[in-house]
């Protein structure tokens, strides 16, 4: 199954700051804010997993597409997109957990910049 979207930046407040998702500004943030922002994110994301089926085993694959050709790392945001996404698979019931009995893989890819839809796709191999 192809998840076409999962936001790179997520709000963290009413007024919609946004908060990049990267370990970076993860490892610099109060957990407060961090468990306000998965919870968006996985309201977020939710909606995109509704005809997905209960599995028991997975493997994953994020695909980054940056705004811009500016150099970055794939595993500073795939790690944290990852962290958010596993989470809301375990929290919405779509597998029993993340760890390495049920989620038995993961790749970070990079796709291509898109200037008007920077976003990580997320493809869930089941197996």
């Amino acid at each position: 199954r192809h998840v076409d979207y999962s936001p790179a930046l997520v709000s963290k407040t009413k007024q919609d700051q946004k908060l990049l998702l990267d370990l970076n500004v993860y490892r610099n943030t109060h957990y407060q804010t961090l468990n306000q922002v998965k919870v968006t994110f996985q309201k977020q994301i939710a909606p995109l997993l509704v005809q997905l089926p209960k599995l028991n085993q997975i493997s994953l694959s994020y695909e980054l597409y940056p705004q811009s050709n500016r150099l970055c790392d794939i595993a500073n945001i795939c790690s944290i997109v990852d962290k958010f996404f596993s989470d809301s698979l375990v929290n919405l019931g779509y597998i029993p957990d993340d760890n390495y009995q049920h989620v038995l893989g993961v790749q970070y890819l990079f796709g291509s910049v898109d200037s008007k839809n920077p976003r990580v796709e997320v493809t869930i191999n089941p197996l």
